[in-house]
């Protein structure tokens, strides 16, 4: 897939995710492609920042702490304000059960770490293109 630079340029994503590493690489790969990151460490730092930044995509890992991704998820798709916001699961685990959870909850999509740049500038191309109007 072939995507001009510039098309990405700031564009607001979130990442949230306990992993430092994970957070980090996300943030480097979009940063690159133009993308304003940014990143919270579980749903509850998350939830603050969404509602004060209003992101275009989130990212967020299934397995954290406190308030896990399905939770996070869920909060999100809740609010009437964020219902459109498209959300995309990460998790380490590929299992069947764990993608059909994540649709329950109103997941957009579902990745596997390690993900790939494609694979998540993919999910923001396949999900941003429908809400670029805001």
């Amino acid at each position: 897939m072939n995507v001009s630079a510039n098309d990405l340029a700031g564009l607001k994503v979130m990442v949230i995710d306990d992993s430092k590493t994970i957070r980090r690489t996300a943030e480097t790969l979009l940063k690159k492609e133009g993308c304003d990151v940014l990143t919270a460490v579980d749903g509850f730092e998350a939830l603050a920042k969404i509602s004060d930044q209003k992101p275009a995509i989130i990212f967020v890992d299934i397995m954290m702490p406190r308030l896990d991704g399905y939770q996070t998820c869920a909060l999100i798709k809740n609010n009437p304000l964020f219902r459109a916001t498209p959300v995309i699961m990460l998790s380490s685990k590929d299992g069947l059960f764990d993608k059909a959870r994540g649709r329950i909850v109103g997941a957009e999509q579902y990745l596997t770490k390690p993900f790939t740049r494609d694979e998540l500038l993919g999910a923001i191309h396949r999900h941003v293109g429908a809400v670029s109007s805001h």
